[in-house]
């Protein structure tokens, strides 16, 4: 059998083109088996609470079991790095939240680039901080702070979980941002029993820490750490009142090992996108002081870069290190 020019010259694109043919077919199909959702945080806490909220719903959605798989450890460094790692085929996600974005810079020798080596797929949830005293505190405002502490540089403290956590760095942008003098007290444990005695002055927290002290007059909000003020909190002003470009807000979302086919990716997109639009999912987050972060995985990616960019130049200019 004679094999012509032309018909020899069309077998490479046959055998280039067939495992594409095949690729595209898989991730079609998926999932086909449990997908596991590696949380960089232990039980019990705010983004553990979060993805277990979305997780149940996507789980039903998508036809198998995604499950909450907590990696804690350095900061959730940990988590990322396995999950870098791990095979670009949709079945390992990593929870990536704003602690990833601070971590870039503050630590120097991570194996992985929370950029380049994970794909974006869908934000989560977003929600800022509340700034709150005790009732005897002088100041009774947001402004009223500011003018406190520019007439007492370097006498308030803030109370915080440790360096570069949320607490803290909130707290650094703030003084930053209101040109003021603040002393940063980080704890290993829960700073709140010296919030309420007052042995520290001020506090940037989640809602959800504090409700309660809030609500039985033991604390008071005088300002939220979003842009703008927060729809769960319209009462309250934000510090981007008094302090103009400030913002800090905790947010999570879903990413996987770069190189993840576009199918899976879009699909997981939609699919949790949707689970967002649930006036259930909606109301369980407001409860805690966060609203739905929706959109595309471009939209997701645009996020992680830009906090990643700004928390480098704050990072730096501040000189903060890890503990």
């Amino acid at each position: 059998m004679q094999l012509h020019r032309r018909h020899f010259l069309a077998l490479p694109v046959v055998s280039v083109a067939l495992p594409a043919v095949l690729l595209s077919a898989w991730a079609q199909n998926y999932p086909t088996r449990p997908v596991r959702l590696i949380v960089g945080f232990p039980p019990g806490i705010a983004p553990d609470l979060i993805a277990r909220l979305v997780a149940q719903p996507l789980s039903d959605r998508l036809g198998q079991q995604v499950t909450v798989d907590n990696r804690p450890g350095a900061g959730s460094n940990m988590a990322a790095e396995m999950v870098a790692r791990a095979p670009a085929d949709g079945y390992t996600l990593l929870e990536v939240t704003a602690t990833n974005a601070v971590n870039a810079t503050l630590f120097q020798k991570l194996s992985f680039d929370i950029v380049r080596d994970f794909a974006p797929i869908a934000g989560i949830s977003r929600a800022p901080l509340v700034v709150v005293v005790t009732p005897s505190f002088p100041a009774k405002t947001i402004d009223d702070f500011i003018a406190y502490a520019k007439a007492n540089p370097g006498k308030i403290s803030y109370a915080s979980t440790g360096y570069g956590t949320a607490n803290h760095m909130a707290g650094s942008l703030f003084k930053v941002l209101a040109g003021i003098d603040m002393v940063h007290v980080p704890y290993r444990n829960s700073y709140i029993p010296d919030l309420l005695a007052g042995e520290v002055a001020i506090a940037f927290t989640p809602l959800a820490t504090v409700g309660e002290f809030v609500k039985a007059g033991k604390l008071r909000i005088i300002a939220v750490t979003s842009a703008t003020r927060s729809p769960v909190l319209p009462d309250i002003p934000a510090v981007a009142e008094l302090a103009p470009g400030y913002e800090y807000s905790v947010w999570q979302g879903i990413v996987t090992p770069s190189g993840t086919a576009s199918n899976i990716v879009n699909k997981l997109n939609t699919e949790i996108n949707t689970c967002l639009a649930d006036p259930i999912l909606v109301a369980r987050l407001a409860d805690i002081g966060a609203t739905p972060l929706v959109g595309s995985p471009t939209d997701f990616g645009k996020l992680i870069a830009s906090e990643t960019d700004k928390w480098g130049k704050v990072i730096r200019a501040a000189d903060i290190k890890p503990e």
